[in-house]
């Protein structure tokens, strides 16, 4: 039986994976802390700060598992800095807090082409995030690169509505994905054996990890 901390539990991916993690018998206790209230779920404490930071580091029972499925985009978080503070800095304060608290599996969303040496911004932060993730050696640390993400967006993304039909047309590793995949496919590896320290999944690998049968 398992106890959850989850950071981005508001957004698209981590909307579903939060009620998935409420209906998992496997779940006990769901740590959610948001900086918008969360819909009341039987398993969920939420505590809510504008600075997700201070929840965090205030934070004190145990732990087994880690989701992060904090993101934006640099338009909406309205400045270079702003987006390096969602997509790097709580990311990590997020992991820092589950090693604290005695976690011993961290699952993050990351996005296809993440690279610190990346020449697109935006790729590059996840790079970066993705290495400081790596270099707290996390006992296991799984690291999902979606591309472009297909689902119900509270605030639509005119971009990803012009692409989404060119993105289903790409090979699998750069193929659009569902958001919900992306969720179950977190999920299912939060709970299968462990292969490797470091595990990363393109969209081809998270629809097909969503399509497993999982193990209860």
């Amino acid at each position: 039986m398992s106890r959850i901390l989850i950071t981005g539990a508001t957004g698209l991916v981590g909307g579903h994976l939060i009620r998935l993690l409420n209906d998992d018998p496997r779940v006990t206790q769901i740590v959610a802390p948001t900086r918008r209230p969360l819909p009341p779920m039987r398993k969920v404490t939420n505590p809510r700060d504008p600075q997700l930071t201070d929840v965090l580091t205030q934070l004190s029972e145990p732990i087994d598992i880690v989701f992060c499925c904090l993101g934006t985009t640099r338009r909406e978080a309205g400045s270079k800095e702003a987006f390096i503070l969602a997509d790097y800095t709580l990311v990590v304060d997020t992991a820092l807090a589950g090693l604290r608290l005695g976690a011993k599996h961290m699952l993050v969303v990351s996005a296809v082409g993440a690279s610190k040496r990346s020449p697109f911004f935006y790729n590059r932060v996840k790079g970066e995030m993705e290495a400081s993730l790596i270099a707290q050696q996390w006992p296991r640390l799984t690291l999902a690169r979606p591309s472009l993400l297909l689902g119900k967006r509270e605030k639509r993304r005119p971009g990803e509505s012009l692409f989404a039909p060119l993105f289903r047309l790409l090979p699998a590793k750069w193929r659009s994905v569902q958001a919900s995949d992306v969720a179950r496919a977190l999920l299912n590896e939060a709970f299968s054996p462990a292969r490797e320290e470091v595990t990363i999944l393109n969209s081809g690998q998270l629809h097909e990890k969503a399509t497993q049968t999982p193990l209860i």
